[in-house]
């Protein structure tokens, strides 16, 4: 596990979008899996005026998204296959066919849930993978209590994850859908890469305890502690309640790929 560590939002959002971009480079061919929400926003515009300014290109690119609410159509303008749409798909050059996220709206979710890893799978697995955090831990949608060992499945959402999303709903918790198709811890943990992007002080408590704590099916984002490739870009303020931060200097200032991220002169 890698920590990286930026002044503020703005900077932490920019190293994010400068690793998926990097990574696309890298491998035009890239299977990315994608992330929502608020944090994630800024770093999709930042990879559209990418694509438009330096012609960065999806057209290779496959993407698999972590979840999606049960029972939303994706034309549903809270379904995060509207949001994926509305945020990066139609900004740049990512051809439809490519791009993947659980189907709500599937008669049988059991089912689809069980395709979607076949599908991931059958792409020969993801590269990099982008994920938030959740005020209570979770990673996707794994909710406190989920098997670090899960696959993607259909789950019932925890009510701290309903209050953090009510926003979406006018307010109301109960109008966020109260179940969701999501990938699995395990499911998660398969991606060569893991990119974990946490801005706030609202996340530093949770965050301290996903870096810091024991592994814990109650802390369920602890689980990326098991990954051999793992990157935390942090602000300041998320990283406010770290006690070890004489480990993470120290990495910042000597290890090179840290510096090179850090470095607003590399790309």
């Amino acid at each position: 596990m890698k920590l990286a560590i930026c002044p503020d939002a703005t900077a932490a959002r920019t190293v994010a979008a400068r690793v998926i971009a990097r990574q696309i480079r890298k491998n035009p061919a890239s299977v990315l899996g994608l992330a929502t929400g608020r944090t994630m926003e800024a770093i999709y515009r930042l990879l559209a005026r990418d694509h438009a300014e330096n012609n960065l290109d999806f057209a290779g690119v496959t993407t698999f998204n972590l979840d999606e609410y049960v029972g939303l159509p994706g034309t549903h303008n809270q379904s995060y296959r509207y949001y994926m749409q509305t945020h990066l798909f139609d900004h740049v050059n990512v051809t439809p066919a490519k791009t993947h996220v659980p189907d709500g709206a599937a008669t049988d979710p059991d089912a689809e849930a069980h395709a979607y890893d076949t599908s991931i799978a059958a792409s020969g697995g993801i590269d990099l993978q982008l994920l938030g955090l959740g005020e209570n831990g979770h990673i996707g949608f794994n909710e406190p209590l989920s098997a670090l060992t899960s696959r993607t499945r259909v789950v019932t959402l925890d009510r701290a994850t309903l209050e953090q999303n009510a926003g979406m709903f006018g307010g109301n918790p109960e109008k966020v859908p109260a179940r969701a198709l999501t990938m699995g811890t395990g499911t998660i943990l398969e991606a060569r890469e893991t990119l974990l992007v946490v801005t706030g002080a609202a996340k530093a408590g949770i965050l301290a305890r996903v870096v810091e704590g024991p592994l814990s099916a109650l802390v369920p984002g602890s689980a990326l502690q098991l990954h051999a490739h793992c990157l935390l870009v942090l602000d300041e303020a998320a990283a406010s309640a770290l006690t070890q931060r004489d480990i993470t200097d120290w990495q910042m200032k000597h290890d090179p790929e840290l510096v090179a991220l850090l470095d607003p002169v590399h790309t």
